[in-house]
């Protein structure tokens, strides 16, 4: 059964930082590209960060240079999302996702999705 699994969400302060991880079981993520999205309340669905295979390529969302990076451990079939200065437009449910597409910045190219975990900023 394929799964993705997130945690590390919380309620943090203004300029607090939080690490997210992305446990996936019933497959591999070595032969997918795996990408973070987050969506806040009455909001679409928002790219916010992807990693290539072997974690050699990165992208991220405008609203999110500079302050997230994303990581992968492909041996512990985990994805990582290190969130630092974190501001209160980044409460969100932040979900995890794996696609073998090659446009990872676009959701409708994803095959597996987690349920997500909650990030609360407060002001």
């Amino acid at each position: 059964q394929v799964q993705l699994v997130e945690s590390g969400g919380g309620l943090v302060q203004d300029g607090d930082s939080l690490r997210l991880s992305c446990a996936a079981s019933g497959f591999s993520i070595s032969y997918y590209r795996m990408g973070w999205f987050r969506q806040a309340p009455g909001k679409e669905r928002e790219f916010v960060a992807a990693i290539s295979w072997s974690g050699g390529t990165t992208r991220y969302g405008d609203s999110v240079k500079g302050r997230f990076t994303i990581s992968r451990d492909n041996g512990k079939n985990t994805v990582y999302l290190q969130m630092n200065s974190l501001k209160p437009e980044d409460t969100a449910v932040y979900s995890c996702a794996a696609t073998k597409g090659t446009q990872a910045w676009v959701k409708a190219e994803y095959d597996y999705w987690g349920q997500g975990t909650q990030v609360t900023v407060s002001s």
